[in-house]
């Protein structure tokens, strides 16, 4: 089972996620989307907080600091000893940077990069924050296999118009700068562009010369 969230901390509002136990944790290393941000209490035990990346936020880096502060807080409620401590460090790095081994514990995990993690300080608990998250707390079972066919789905297509509107784009450019040649063209033989058979013979008289 996994455990979803909403955080208001930004508008539209932003999902964030988090395995059941440790053996579900498992599952979202495996399935993380490499766009998502997870979560975890610097150097002792936690629960892994995912943040699933808004599309109006840029790049991980950039998340707003009222969103970091929510997924901050709901790491340090959900680590039985983190929870009773203040100054917590939480780190924090996308989904693609989780590293996983055949010889790691069930639940523990590592980085490709180092580089790729960062850290935000927790000064003490935030009642009101993690009070507000838990009234928004589902819990759902997760078809992670065809969460990530759908998701690799939706990305291919957005790929392929993407790479449409680009191909389009670019015979729009060719095809004017062709048209603005030909009236070039044209003008320097002192043909009416809008004249059928006059441009054909000048384009007949241009051939010819080359």
């Amino acid at each position: 089972m996994v455990l979803f969230f909403t955080s208001t901390a930004i508008d539209p509002p932003a999902t964030i996620y988090m395995g059941k136990d440790k053996h579900e944790n498992e599952d979202l290393i495996k399935y993380a989307w490499p766009q998502d941000v997870w979560f975890h209490v610097d150097k002792l035990s936690s629960a892994h907080v995912y943040l699933r990346m808004p599309e109006s936020i840029e790049s991980w880096e950039k998340i707003p600091q009222a969103l970091l502060t929510d997924c901050a807080q709901l790491v340090k409620a959900n680590s039985i000893e983190g929870n009773k401590k203040d100054n917590l460090t939480i780190i924090y790095t996308p989904g693609k940077n989780l590293k996983k081994t055949g010889d790691m514990a069930v639940g523990q995990v590592s980085f490709h990069s180092d580089k790729q993690v960062k850290r935000v300080h927790v000064p003490k608990r935030e009642n009101v924050i993690v009070n507000r998250l838990n009234k928004t707390k589902e819990e759902r079972e997760v078809d992670h296999e065809q969460e990530r066919v759908d998701r690799e789905k939706k990305e291919s297509a957005i790929r392929k118009a993407a790479a449409l509107k680009q191909r389009k784009e670019e015979e729009e450019l060719a095809k004017k700068y062709s048209d603005e040649k030909a009236a070039r063209d044209y003008s320097l033989l002192d043909v009416d562009p809008n004249d059928e058979e006059a441009r054909r013979n000048a384009q007949e008289m241009m051939d010819d010369f080359m």
